[in-house]
């Protein structure tokens, strides 16, 4: 059997290394043998080693002196105690100065090796949680939200303002702007990274069963709570709670979640006893919320409570110079994920993609590049790989148009309900606002809405 660990191991006594290096060597290990302290602290200089075996009673330096330095020059290195019966209360000491584990001599080689193994897979779990921390950062780093225009300048300013502070900070922005994804950034890069991030996607639930989904329940407290459950609250407990689309949330959970922001504490459903919680709360919403206040749909004093430092994302036709960006982003994106080689777009290709107003804003850029990407099978995609929605330009129309029907009456509507659809989308489903960047009043718009048969429930 052959690995590629090394073993450090740290005694003053020859027979030691004759039988722990031939036991080591049979199992594959390789081994680095120290018969003191100082001559071990010096190899530690020059080399890192994957598991150290320290013997607490030696001349010189002793072992806790070892430790103590080794643990400043490698604090993630595993080190396992060996200690005489006697001085078992020095190997405790160890283990709280942050040793792995202690062995007793005389040890059984079973009894080693297999804490020898735990050891170094607990190493291992160590490294590849880092690893993955340090590609989360990198995935939700400002620098991984695309952007050079003005607008994303003043973004990210901000963000990095906001990022270390314990302050709620409210998203504002329509859909598919990426709320989620500087939620993520500002959690990444803040204090309360190595705690949880926990999503609460508050319109998908309905009142009563939010509630449960945030607070937790006790045993009886409805039919079908057969077990207490902690909430997303508890679970969330040292780091940041995200709440996708804050507006959507009953006035009755409002007040709920307005008394855990203000004591920082809640009970569960149906229990008595108070649960203390330190979370910051970050929450996005693409309507206006103080719209809804004056529709008594929303809450003043949660509003308030919520928006101490507000983000507005840009809709990505207000930021155009950015698309080019976020063009070669996606593409490089989706080369990787699909193991292709596309380099880029046509000269007509991007004319198309700038001209667009993306209602779907950046995700559905992303969906229309993604794609292109799969279906391409040259390096540079062409028109032809674009939905037919994207073609809807001055050439794509006067194509339509010689290829299909030139009844008046049936274009007109036709152009009329791509209208209202995109004024819509661009409103968040909002009537009152759509109407105002048509120009309309909102009861002929919602009469037209009728008219043409547009299904507002899938914008």
């Amino acid at each position: 059997m052959t690995n590629n660990f090394l073993i450090h191991l740290i005694d003053d006594e020859p027979i030691i290394h004759d039988v722990l290096g031939q036991l080591l060597s049979s199992e594959g290990y390789q081994v680095e043998i120290s018969s003191s302290g100082e001559e071990a602290l010096g190899k530690f200089q020059e080399q890192k080693f994957d598991l150290v075996l320290l013997d607490l009673l030696m001349p010189g330096m002793d072992g806790l002196e070892v430790l103590k330095q080794i643990k400043r020059m490698d604090p993630e290195a595993p080190v396992i105690i060996i200690t005489a019966y006697a001085s078992v209360e020095s190997a405790l000491t160890a283990m709280k100065m942050g040793a792995y584990d202690y062995i007793q001599k005389p040890f059984k080689n079973d009894e080693l090796l297999m804490t020898i193994s735990r050891a170094l897979e607990h190493r291992r779990l160590q490294e590849e949680n880092i690893r993955l921390k340090d590609e989360l950062k990198k995935k939700f780093s400002f620098s991984n939200i695309i952007g050079k225009s003005q607008a994303m300048m003043n973004v990210f300013e901000l963000i990095k303002a906001a990022a270390p502070t314990r302050s709620t900070i409210l998203i504002q922005g329509e859909s598919g702007t990426g709320k989620e994804l500087v939620a993520r950034a500002i959690h990444i890069n803040s204090d309360r990274a190595n705690n949880p991030f926990v999503v609460v996607n508050s319109g998908s639930l309905p009142p009563d069963l939010l509630e449960s989904h945030l607070f937790g329940h006790v045993k009886g407290a409805f039919t079908g709570a057969v077990a207490d459950k902690k909430g997303l609250f508890e679970a969330a407990d040292k780091g940041t709670i995200f709440f996708d689309e804050i507006s959507s949330i009953s006035l009755e959970t409002q007040v709920k979640l307005l008394r855990v922001m203000q004591d920082k504490e809640f009970m569960r459903l149906g229990g008595t006893k108070t649960i203390k919680v330190d979370v910051r709360i970050i929450a996005a919403t693409n309507t206006d919320l103080e719209e809804l206040i004056q529709q008594k749909a929303f809450r003043k004093d949660l509003f308030y409570r919520l928006n101490v430092i507000k983000i507005e994302l840009p809709p990505l036709r207000a930021r155009k110079e950015d698309i080019p960006l976020l063009v070669k982003h996606f593409i490089e994106l989706y080369n990787k994920e699909n193991n292709k080689e596309v380099e880029g777009v046509s000269e007509d290709v991007m004319e198309i993609l700038m001209d667009y107003d993306w209602p779907g804003n950046v995700r559905e850029l992303e969906n229309v590049l993604e794609r292109a990407v799969v279906l391409s099978k040259s390096k540079i995609i062409t028109r032809e790989l674009l939905p037919p929605f994207l073609l809807s330009g001055k050439q794509a129309m006067y194509e339509e148009l010689n290829e299909s029907s030139l009844n008046f009456k049936e274009k007109t509507s036709e152009f009329q309900k791509r209208l209202i659809t995109i004024a819509l989308k661009k409103a968040g489903g909002v009537q009152k606002k759509a109407a105002q960047m048509l120009g309309l009043k909102p009861t002929t718009l919602n009469e037209m809405i009728k008219r043409l048969k547009i299904d507002t429930r899938s914008i």
